[in-house]
């Protein structure tokens, strides 16, 4: 598998080069770009070979979901992952269903760090556990509505679980459309199947309810980047 290019965008020297270094623990060979600000990242060369992206949600000058925003359009293939100090949960539901691939809390021990790291460069979406634990207790589970004891992807088609995985990651149908070679109207209507099969009506909910059925680890790894070039 080729090398994951990383860019975190983080105000904080220290905590930059911390993250640096646990990506490399995780593979020596993972490029990793730093950025302290949200316009310097946007000015850099080469988005599209950008795929993960570990944004901080509070940076000076940056509204928060205002920067999510521009740093999803800026690098629009890429997964991006929230690492911040505020893990309220409708903070983290707010970024999710904005976009973000998954959500980091800064206060996350080493050992957990390591394999929140470890789920978004391999598949470019995490949630931490206390998100899963106070959505279940706020709202009801889905019925489910898959056969017991089958793998839960055996309820999708391969079509639907790719289009599932890159929704996942933040992408939009258009981008969806183009990745996978299929029509912007035949992504919608997958995305409908998935949400009927769910029992979900959004892109936060399929998401949570991804975790709770431990679908992500069904979904494979990320898809090889559309365009190789050496930075």
């Amino acid at each position: 598998m080729a090398a994951v290019r990383v860019l975190i965008i983080d105000d904080h020297p220290l905590f930059r080069e911390g993250l640096k270094s646990l990506l490399l623990t995780l593979d020596p060979t993972t490029h990793v770009q730093q950025c302290a600000r949200v316009l310097d990242a946007c000015a850099l060369p080469d988005a599209e070979l950008i795929e993960l992206v570990l944004l901080d949600l509070n940076l000076p000058g940056a509204s928060r979901l205002d920067a999510l925003a521009a740093v999803r359009g800026h690098f629009e293939a890429a997964s991006v992952v929230i690492v911040s100090g505020d893990d309220d949960p409708a903070t983290i539901e707010a970024c999710i269903q904005a976009g973000a691939a998954g959500f980091i809390p800064k206060d996350t021990d080493p050992a957990a760090t390591v394999q929140a790291l470890r789920g978004v460069t391999s598949q470019g979406i995490y949630l931490p556990p206390q998100a899963l634990a106070a959505r279940a207790q706020r709202v009801a589970p889905a019925p489910l509505q898959f056969t017991p004891h089958a793998p839960v992807a055996e309820a999708f088609s391969d079509r639907q679980m790719a289009v599932l995985h890159s929704l996942l990651q933040g992408k939009s149908n258009k981008l969806i459309a183009r990745d996978i070679g299929i029509a912007e109207g035949t992504v919608k209507a997958h995305l409908w199947a998935v949400y009927q099969r769910l029992g979900v009506s959004n892109r936060a909910q399929a998401m949570y309810r991804a975790h709770e059925l431990g679908l992500v680890g069904q979904l494979g790894p990320r898809p090889a980047p559309r365009k190789k070039r050496e930075w």
